[in-house]
């Protein structure tokens, strides 16, 4: 079983079995030091004895890439349960997070580590390039935004949940959360989604991220809600502002003022 879950991380080391039962074990010591409190010893996940909900869920099955999408971005460990994990600095080393996914996906199978050629927008041929951009776009705009809202700029949710922010977060993870489904997000499998639209939508994403505010200030791309705002209180507010100068400079202010200097 080790030997097989070695394959959902490092394929092209497979052969090289000794190397990943190394790691394989090098993610357990790890795990069993930062992950076993919540998920359990051996991935089986903990529930609270009060109220039976889980503390923290099994691991069995969640494959590499969930583990490289949740360490990889700090989402894990959490420092407290609660109804979001969010994105922080990373505690574990690129090896670290490494071994701990070939642990993981040693625990029984599940989505693996993708490839860069699933996910980098780079490795689509120039030529094909703006038209992957359109289509990713359009999959994107139908499948994300009621969510991570039109500009992936993220969005609330209900019971204090929220969608995160797709602004500069990595290729990879993108793809890792798409065939995972972290949190409340659901799983888009490849029969849902394929692996070539998957990246269609991930060239999109890094397009919006690089493209400029050709209307002005973007306001953070957060919709009505942000310009409404910002129409009210600089719009507004200048207008009351600028009736307040107004009748500070009357004809009947200045001789008041004058009268008050003699």
């Amino acid at each position: 079983m080790a030997g097989a879950g070695a394959s959902f991380v490092m394929p092209a080391e497979a052969t090289e079995g000794t190397v990943d039962t190394e790691l394989i074990e090098q993610g357990r010591e790890l795990y069993l030091y930062g992950c076993s409190f919540c998920h359990g010893q051996n991935g089986e996940g903990v529930l609270e004895q009060a109220s039976g909900n889980n503390y923290g869920p099994p691991l069995v099955g969640v494959g590499a890439a969930a583990v490289d999408f949740q360490v990889g971005t700090g989402r894990m460990p959490m420092a407290q349960p609660g109804v979001q994990a969010p994105r922080k600095q990373t505690i574990y080393t690129d090896q670290e997070t490494r071994a701990l996914a070939a642990y993981v996906a040693s625990l029984g199978p599940g989505p693996a580590i993708p490839t860069e050629e699933m996910y980098d927008p780079n490795t689509i041929p120039e030529a094909e390039r703006e038209e992957a951009i359109v289509r990713g776009g359009e999959f994107f705009r139908t499948n994300c935004t009621a969510c991570h809202n039109f500009a992936g700029s993220g969005g609330a949710l209900p019971e204090g949940k929220y969608a995160p922010s797709l602004v500069g977060v990595e290729p990879v993870h993108i793809y890792e959360a798409l065939v995972t489904g972290p949190q409340q997000m659901p799983v888009f499998s490849d029969a849902v989604i394929t692996p070539e639209q998957k990246k269609d939508i991930i060239a999109y994403l890094k397009y919006t991220d690089e493209m400029p505010s050709y209307g002005g200030f973007g306001l953070g791309s957060y919709g009505p809600v942000a310009d409404g705002f910002a129409a009210w209180v600089v719009g507004i507010g200048g207008l009351v502002a600028f009736c307040v100068w107004i009748a500070s400079h009357t004809a009947r202010t200045n001789r008041k003022k004058k009268e008050e200097q003699a």
